[in-house]
């Protein structure tokens, strides 16, 4: 029993007891994590089954770096380092509220994504003539902001935010996703939108793969952890600056100022909750007021839930005050919505 006490603190990394402003001294290169971790690879796994099992013999390669990305022509994609220990996933949340990627949902979510990257880049698919008929040009420069078309069918639903209208190769990868997920139902679910036929396209596509060995097969790595010799602290300093000047700045700022990130009290409701119990009246009432589809503002409220229960917000005050609160925050968020403006917003 002594030695199995004296292994575990061998292999337990000597900065997970340190705290967190100790941490953040740290440099990257000197935390040694590996991508091989049990909740990384338990995900990765995953996915190789699924893509086995669609009989695509494609493996991504996995490496850690500062963010979740795949580096353009290669097919390989990088994983958040704070994803290798919980120690780390603690300090993410604690300075950016969340850790993207933190659950075995959303790992896998944004994991089949980033496969459709690295798959593109593996069968240069985005060069065939089909690609480019269905999802546009992949050179298209990629936007710092693109503007989102909340109510448009046109698309899949996958990341959220809307995601696949930022870009063609965010739209095939966001498809991907979506075809790749088992018992997804995308054949019923997508039936009756425009985005259909761009399942049928990824799936005459990855038909056209099918047992076939990638042609692009370097193992290329880029940014990786080891090599960092930035301190985490530097990291989140410009990660933080970044944050507030783009993505989600509006709608969480909003939803953290209608709702409460700490708990108030025992009995305090979940944001989530009260969104969920009353968004039908909610949609309903917006709907009218603004003159807008009620699918339109479903995608809305929908996105509110979301990010709620990703923020952890509670209702704060009596439900009187809270729903009026919610009704004016889904019509605000909608109608700049509607107007074309970009879901990264700024106050």
């Amino acid at each position: 029993m002594a030695s199995q006490r004296a292994r575990s603190r061998r292999r337990t990394p000597s900065w997970t007891r340190l705290s967190d402003q100790e941490l953040l001294e740290l440099r990257f290169r000197d935390l040694r994590l590996s991508p091989r971790a049990p909740n990384i690879q338990r995900g990765v796994q995953r996915l190789y089954r699924d893509l086995e099992a669609r009989g695509i013999r494609f493996r991504p390669h996995i490496w850690l770096s500062e963010e979740w990305f795949t580096p353009d022509g290669v097919p390989g994609i990088a994983v958040p380092f704070y994803l290798a220990h919980p120690r780390l996933a603690r300090l993410e949340r604690h300075i950016m509220r969340e850790a993207e990627g933190g659950n075995s949902r959303e790992f896998l979510r944004i994991l089949r994504h980033e496969a459709g990257h690295a798959l593109d880049n593996a069968y240069r698919l985005r060069r065939r003539k089909r690609w480019r008929e269905v999802f546009g040009a992949a050179s298209r420069q990629y936007p710092a902001r693109y503007k989102a078309r909340p109510g448009s069918r046109r698309y899949v639903h996958h990341l959220g935010e809307w995601y696949a209208q930022a870009h063609p190769t965010e739209d095939f990868a966001e498809t991907f996703a979506v075809w790749l997920a088992p018992r997804s139902g995308w054949r019923k679910s997508y039936a009756d939108w425009p985005a259909f036929r761009k399942l049928q396209a990824v799936d005459e596509l990855m038909a056209e793969v099918r047992g076939r060995a990638p042609p692009v097969r370097n193992r290329a790595r880029i940014e990786p952890l080891e090599s960092n010799t930035r301190t985490l602290g530097q990291y989140y300093r410009r990660k933080l600056a970044r944050y507030r000047r783009d993505r989600r700045g509006l709608a969480d700022a909003l939803l953290q100022w209608v709702f409460s990130a700490q708990r108030p009290r025992r009995d305090a409701m979940r944001a989530t909750t009260l969104l969920r119990t009353h968004q039908t009246a909610l949609i309903a009432s917006v709907s009218r007021e603004l003159g807008l589809a009620r699918y339109s503002v479903q995608q809305i409220m929908r996105m509110l839930i979301e990010r709620s229960d990703t923020l952890m917000l509670y209702v704060r005050g009596d439900r009187r005050d809270a729903l009026r609160n919610s009704r004016w925050l889904l019509e605000r968020l909608t109608d700049l919505y509607s107007q074309g403006k970009t879901p990264h917003l700024q106050l």
